[in-house]
């Protein structure tokens, strides 16, 4: 019998249901708080105001305005830098489409920079490499709750006055010095969706201590109605992304379990990198020293060249051990999607497309070697707070035996 067939199967907890999430009466009782008052607007009610006070005190940011979901919450953010059309915006080809599509409908550019392969985020020396003279933003998206080297892109940005937009979906409590993501840049951007570290199945947050920024962030919100101004108008083109209040009351329990959720994510994915450490042929998640990584997931580096099959070989072994994984992460870089390939947006018209630079479209695959080589390599393994000693054993037990079988 191989080491393979002796292992005893132990059903994992999901994030895709009450297993992997921490949902309980607390998030009952203040639904019902919301549906016995009778106001589910958050223009009239509480529990989104209190949501956005206690998340702002907790990034220590004096504005944080929540909305509908983590890509309206992105979308806010590149409408207060207000671009022009044809201005460009510096992000990451590996990434959720809904980081990317929101630049789009602002008429500007995503000019993607490569990224390293061992974590497949950005870098100041990527980045630098597709600066323009239209470049008016710069996003760093946090993958998988790694942060980004961000000394040395905050170096860059500023010395080049570019604001820094910072995608933290997948990085709650995670930080870089002794600041938390979403606090280094300018603007910094959380998603509440089905698999987050707190989630109300779909929902925003934005935050920034910028005045100037905060003011029309709280107008794209809310269709650029001024909510308490004296001669309120709509006084620019903007949408409605509030979120409602029962999803307020949701995301105000979960906001209470964050740092219990964190802590538990954190210990359990170093117990796992302690477990499979020495595995030939796997490399456990690479993190900058000056980091904490919070693990939305599990990520290892696969070299091909040792392990028969290489990432998706080994998914393909552990599946039928009952641990399920994601080689790629997504299976083709964002530009190769139809809406960038063949730039299908408004019609027929391409636009923003029309406006843009040659060289801000140029998606050569040997201008991006490590997006390549980071999904040819990485193996995403699913992640959430409710897993203990006992699945990640079973995790280590099952990379540990397919490897060597």
């Amino acid at each position: 019998m191989s080491s393979a067939e002796s292992l005893t199967k132990v059903e994992l907890p999901s994030d895709q249901n009450a297993g992997g999430r921490t949902l309980g009466h607390e998030e009952l009782a203040l639904v019902q708080d919301a549906l016995e008052s009778g106001t589910l607007t958050s223009t009239k009610g509480q529990f989104v105001k209190r949501l956005e006070s206690e998340f702002a005190m907790r990034h220590g940011a004096q504005h944080c305005y929540a909305s509908s979901s983590g890509s309206a919450a992105l979308h806010v953010a590149f409408a207060a830098v207000d671009p022009e059309p044809g201005d460009e915006i510096i992000t990451t080809p590996i990434t959720d489409m809904g980081g990317l599509t929101p630049i789009l409908f602002q008429g500007a550019i995503p000019v993607f920079a490569d990224v390293d392969y061992r974590t497949c985020n950005v870098t100041a020396d990527t980045i630098e490499a597709r600066l323009s003279e239209r470049t008016k933003a710069i996003v760093v998206t946090h993958l998988f709750g790694n942060p980004c080297d961000m000394g040395p892109i905050m170096e860059l940005a500023r010395s080049r006055s570019l604001p820094v937009i910072e995608d933290c979906a997948q990085a709650f409590e995670a930080t870089y010095g002794d600041q938390r993501v979403g606090t280094l840049g300018d603007i910094g951007c959380f998603s509440l969706q089905q698999g987050k570290h707190i989630t109300t199945g779909e929902g925003g947050l934005t935050i920034t201590s910028d005045d100037e920024f905060a003011r029309r962030i709280f107008l794209f919100v809310n269709k650029a109605w001024g909510y308490g101004d004296p001669k309120p108008d709509h006084y620019f083109l903007a949408l409605n992304y509030r979120m409602n209040e029962l999803t307020g009351a949701v995301a105000a329990a979960q906001l209470g379990k964050l740092d219990q959720s964190v802590a538990a994510r954190i210990e359990m994915a170093d117990l796992l990198t302690s477990k499979i450490s020495d595995i030939d042929g796997v490399e456990t998640p690479h993190i900058n020293p000056h980091a904490t990584h919070t693990y939305w997931k599990y990520c290892l580096t696969i070299d091909p060249t040792v392990i028969e099959g290489g990432a998706v070989g080994l998914a393909g072994k552990l599946k039928e051990l009952g641990v399920f994984s994601a080689p790629r992460y997504i299976q083709k870089p964002a530009f190769e999607c139809q809406v960038f390939a063949e730039q299908r947006t408004f019609g027929n018209s391409r636009f923003p497309f029309t406006e843009a630079r040659p060289e801000a479209v140029n998606y050569d695959r040997s201008l991006f070697p490590g997006a390549y080589e980071g999904l040819e390599r990485i193996l995403v393994l699913p992640w959430n707070e409710r897993y203990t000693a006992e699945h990640v054993t079973f995790i280590a037990n099952a990379i540990r035996s397919c490897c060597h079988s």
